[in-house]
């Protein structure tokens, strides 16, 4: 959905030494924070603030960290000051580029992001450049090997609750959906004894495009500069690399 094929794996084995670094709770906390603050401590009544908590507990957050990001989101403290950024772009290639950001200081990370971009092929571009190329949707990702139930019972399961699409790639399977339909689709698959790898909304390319050699190459370094980022929540770009 947001650089297919060799990006996923790396995206995703990365993810996992992240967390081991603390990474990922920093950028989820920072998600907490704010969606406490909007939307109120209550997650049930709050759905941002639940698909928050969710992704916490999927990267193995302690409770007692996710309850006091929401105390500091709720209470106005320290991390309030968050503000939400959309930042666009162009990588190696014509490669388009969106990302969530969330910052204290807007030109600092203005800064920070643009030296990014241009020391690996790319360039910070205006507001609204590449949004048109993307579409919001829900993904589901389950991993084969935690999961006892075949494919096809996975795959109509899924299609039963909503899911607009069900993508097979080396060892996940990949699940889309529109964003609205993410939380009915992803408690009827834990329903049926489906364990979610991650679920969330996501900005997916309407079209690709195929980098390879050195273009492919240096996409990535950009990819993995960018998420490194501290004050980058996500990252989304509409190219194909092969294996």
């Amino acid at each position: 959905m947001s650089g297919h094929s060799k990006w996923s794996t790396i995206k995703r084995k990365k993810a996992k030494i992240d967390a081991q670094r603390g990474k990922v709770f920093t950028r989820l906390a920072k998600e907490i924070i704010v969606a406490a603050r909007q939307g109120g401590p209550d997650p049930e009544g709050n759905a941002r603030l639940k698909t928050a908590i969710m992704r916490a507990k999927e990267a193995n957050i302690p409770n007692d960290n996710i309850m006091r990001a929401i105390q500091k989101g709720a209470g106005g403290t320290d991390g309030a000051n968050y503000e939400e950024l959309i930042y666009e772009g162009y990588g190696p290639g014509g490669v388009a580029v969106m990302l969530e950001i969330m910052t204290d200081n807007r030109n600092r990370t203005a800064g920070e992001i643009r030296f990014i971009f241009s020391k690996n092929g790319g360039n910070l571009g205006e507001t609204g450049c590449v949004a048109w190329m993307f579409n919001e949707k829900g993904v589901i990702v389950v991993e084969k090997a935690d999961n006892k139930l075949d494919e096809d019972e996975i795959m109509l399961n899924a299609i039963d609750a909503g899911a607009q699409d069900f993508n097979i790639e080396d060892d996940i399977y990949e699940i889309v959906c529109d964003p609205s339909d993410l939380q009915p689709v992803r408690e009827s698959l834990e329903k049926a004894g489906v364990k979610i790898a991650s679920a969330e909304v996501t900005l997916a390319p309407q079209t690709t495009v195929n980098l390879k050699g050195d273009k492919a190459e240096q996409m990535m370094r950009l990819m993995e500069a960018l998420e490194d980022h501290d004050d980058v929540q996500n990252v989304y770009a509409n190219f194909e690399i092969e294996d």
